[in-house]
């Protein structure tokens, strides 16, 4: 480009490079501001999710803990499904339907209720293993509870090429154990207790040991 010596001459060349140019370059400054503050909203909309699912589960806990509520029952099963619902990539909603699981199990003595409400938790679980082995334990309990022996194995086995499992091997093997003896196969129990035992991280458990005795193997094997 021949050099411009005149102020005139600068002045034009400036107007005929924005005539070419300055469509495309508002364009691209309006998408950089689209983008800025479309994530800013969106940061935004995200952090006021996560605070509503928050105290949705605080409400579900409170009502858990509250055995003077005849309604807490309810309202633990409410907000639950609300979670489900309306919040369903939280981490509160799989918290929530953990909860909402021990109360099916333990008060309302419901393990097919407790079985679904673990099971949705865990395929929300993707990506987090810790959280998945503690659904996966309480998933694998509510169907041996609910005597769906082979099921629950399956389960428990979904956890072996997990990185943490090995934290609860001890514990996995000693549900083994009490499915197989529900199954009738008293030496696979006695092998899985045994497995157990080996695998204890905190000493002996006395309760495991009794479970060994049962099957005739004593403190020394």
């Amino acid at each position: 480009m021949a050099e411009l010596n005149t102020e005139e001459e600068q002045v034009q060349a400036i107007k005929d490079w924005w005539k070419r140019n300055g469509s495309s370059l508002l364009i691209g400054i309006g998408a950089a501001l689209a983008i800025v503050f479309g994530w800013q909203a969106w940061q935004n909309y995200q952090h006021q999710q996560r605070t509503e699912a928050a105290n949705q589960f605080a409400t579900l806990l409170g009502a858990f803990g509250n055995d003077a509520d005849d309604t807490a029952g309810e309202t633990v099963a409410f907000v639950a499904k609300t979670l489900r619902e309306e919040y369903t990539d939280s981490a509160y909603a799989v918290y929530g339907n953990l909860v909402l699981a021990r109360q099916q199990l333990l008060e309302d003595s419901n393990a097919e209720a407790a079985i679904e409400s673990l099971q949705w938790a865990l395929d929300k679980t993707d990506g987090h293993e810790a959280v998945a082995l503690v659904v996966r334990n309480r998933l694998a309990r509510a169907q041996f509870s609910a005597e769906r022996y082979d099921e629950a194995l399956a389960t428990i086995d979904g956890a072996g090429g997990q990185d943490n499992a090995h934290a609860f091997a001890a514990m996995f093997s000693e549900l083994r154990g009490d499915i197989l003896l529900a199954k009738g196969n008293k030496k696979a129990a006695r092998e899985a207790y045994l497995a157990a035992r080996e695998q204890g991280q905190q000493g002996r458990s006395g309760i495991l040991e009794l479970k060994l005795s049962d099957l005739g193997v004593g403190e020394e094997a």
